[in-house]
C-alpha cells in the first residue's frame, strides 16, 4: 500500500478544510480576484494549518505566462556579474517578479538552457556572460517573449535587446591617458576571441593609439579569467628587454591578477615602470592593495535600463549604451 502520509497538501484539501469550491482557493491567492475578505480569510487559515503553498509555476504553465524571469549566468568568478545579479533581484522583487535562475559555461551558447527556460512560460529572458543562437532568440521573438543581453552586443539577425557599458569610449580614455603618462610600449589584453565587449574595446584601443601616434599595442589572451590572465603576463613579461610599459586588460578581474603576477614573480610595482588598466570598476579595483585605473560600468544603471525593457517601461528602444567615466587610480 502506498503511503501518502507525507504528500504535499492540495488545493483540494485547503477547499476541503476551509468549506468551500476549489476555484475560491484559486481566487484567495491570486491577487485582485474577486473574493470576500472572510472567505479569503478561512482559505488562508486553512492553508496555513495545513502547510499549503500554491504552485507558481504550475499556474503559469495554465495561464501561459508568469512573473518570473528567467537569468541564464555565466562568468561566476566576475563581481561585476554578481553585483548586477544581485541588482536584478532587488529590482525584480519590488516590481513582485522572481528570479528563475540558470548556470552555464562562460561564453557558451546556451540554446538548451533557454528553451527549457521557455517551458516555465518565463515572462522574459536575462543572458549574463553567455551566447544565444540567432535562431533560438527569434523564437523568443515570436512568442513575445523580450530577450535581454547583458554587457555584450547583439549581432546578425539577433532579436534582442542589449545594454552594455560605453566599451568605445572607455577604452579610447584609457588609451588616452596612457599616451598622455608617456607609455609607449603598450600590450592589450584580450577576453574571449568571440565576445562583442573585447573586440569593441580592442579595436576602439587600437583606433585612439593610432591617433595619438602610437604604434599597435602588443596583443595577449586571457580569456576573462585569472588563470589566463596569469599566463597571458608572464608571456608579456618574460624577456626583460622586451617590456610592455603599460597593459590594457579588458576588464578588470585580468587586471587584478597582471598586478598580482608583475608583483610577485617580475618584482613590478604597477604604476612606476609599468601601468596597468582594467575595466569595470568593481568594488576591488578600489582596495588600496590594488588601487586600480579602469573604466567605470555603472551596473545599477544597466540594470534599471534592463528592467526597463522587460517591463514595457522604455518605450521599446532597441539597444542602451551606458556611458561610464574613467576612475584614476595608482596602478596606472
Amino acid at each position: 500500500m502506498t503511503d501518502n502520509s507525507f504528500r504535499n497538501p492540495t488545493a483540494h484539501d485547503v477547499a476541503r478544510l476551509a468549506g468551500v469550491s476549489q476555484s475560491a482557493v484559486s481566487r484567495a491567492f491570486t491577487e485582485g480576484a474577486s473574493i470576500s475578505a472572510e472567505k479569503r480569510r478561512r482559505i488562508i487559515a486553512a492553508a496555513d494549518q495545513l502547510g499549503y503553498r500554491p504552485n507558481i509555476l504550475a499556474r503559469s504553465l495554465i495561464k501561459g505566462s508568469s512573473k518570473v524571469v528567467g537569468v541564464v549566468f555565466g562568468q561566476f568568478e566576475n563581481p561585476f556579474f554578481a553585483q548586477a545579479l544581485e541588482c536584478f533581484s532587488d529590482s525584480f522583487a519590488r516590481r513582485g517578479l522572481r528570479m528563475l535562475l540558470f548556470t552555464a559555461q562562460t561564453n557558451a551558447t546556451v540554446d538548451e538552457q533557454v528553451a527549457e527556460l521557455l517551458s516555465y512560460q518565463v515572462s522574459a529572458v536575462i543572458l549574463m556572460a553567455v551566447n544565444l543562437s540567432s535562431k533560438l532568440a527569434a523564437e523568443c521573438a515570436r512568442s513575445n517573449i523580450p530577450v535581454v543581453m547583458f554587457n555584450r552586443t547583439t549581432e546578425g539577425d539577433h532579436a534582442a535587446f542589449a545594454v552594455t557599458g560605453d566599451n568605445r569610449a572607455g577604452a579610447a580614455a584609457i588609451a588616452t591617458h596612457f599616451a598622455a603618462t608617456g607609455r609607449r610600449r603598450i600590450a592589450f589584453m584580450a577576453g574571449y576571441e568571440d565576445s562583442s565587449t573585447s573586440r569593441q574595446r580592442e579595436a576602439a584601443f587600437l583606433a585612439a593609439l593610432v591617433r595619438a601616434g602610437l604604434p599597435a599595442p602588443r596583443r595577449v589572451a586571457g580569456n576573462y579569467s585569472r588563470e589566463g590572465a596569469i599566463a597571458a603576463t608572464r608571456e608579456l613579461f618574460a624577456s626583460p628587454s622586451d617590456r610592455p610599459d603599460a597593459v590594457f586588460c579588458a576588464n578588470d578581474m585580468m587586471a587584478i591578477a597582471t598586478i598580482e603576477t608583475l608583483r610577485s614573480e617580475f618584482g613590478i610595482e604597477p604604476g612606476t615602470s609599468c601601468s596597468v588598466a582594467g575595466f569595470d570598476d568593481i568594488p576591488m579595483a578600489g582596495w588600496p592593495s590594488f588601487s586600480l585605473t579602469t573604466y567605470s560600468q555603472p551596473v545599477e544603471k544597466m540594470v534599471a535600463h534592463a528592467v526597463a525593457f522587460i517591463t514595457g517601461e522604455d518605450g521599446g528602444r532597441a539597444s542602451v549604451i551606458v556611458p561610464g567615466k574613467l576612475i584614476l587610480r595608482d596602478s596606472a
